[in-house]
């Protein structure tokens, strides 16, 4: 546990919380500000700032969880939808540096928009990035 990060005093009882499932790995927590009802973060007791420090046996375990928590809360919450996300860095709107996962349980005409603006590239830019990012 970090100290002066507040998300490891959260996922680890230091200060009181809305917990809706707790294990030796992980806090869930209704999220203190949400989009919509129900809005929950997973959140490791370790301290990870972002996904690039996530060691790959925590991150199975992130997905394994949220799976599990989003199929209880939409049985829950009859919700018509689910949003799974993670920020990471500030420009993509990371404001806590403690790696969480968002779980954001979606309504219809809840009027949040959790999208973005598609573009059109061309088909040479798309072979180049292809051959760029490929792990083959």
């Amino acid at each position: 546990m970090k100290d002066d990060c507040i998300f490891c005093k959260l996922a680890n009882g230091v200060f009181p919380t809305n917990s809706i499932y707790e294990d030796e790995n992980f806090n869930v927590i209704l999220d203190a500000g949400p989009a919509t009802k129900g809005h929950a973060l997973i959140i490791p007791k370790e301290h990870y700032a972002n996904i690039y420090e996530l060691p790959d046996d925590v991150a199975a375990n992130v997905m394994v969880l949220a799976k599990k928590m989003a199929t209880h809360m939409t049985e829950k919450l009859g919700c018509d939808g689910f949003n799974l996300v993670q920020n990471n860095g500030p420009c993509a709107g990371q404001t806590v540096f403690h790696f969480h996962y968002h779980l954001i349980p979606r309504y219809e005409n809840d009027g949040q928009n959790i999208l973005w603006e598609p573009h059109s590239p061309n088909e040479e830019d798309q072979k180049k990035l292809c051959s760029l990012l490929s792990l083959k």
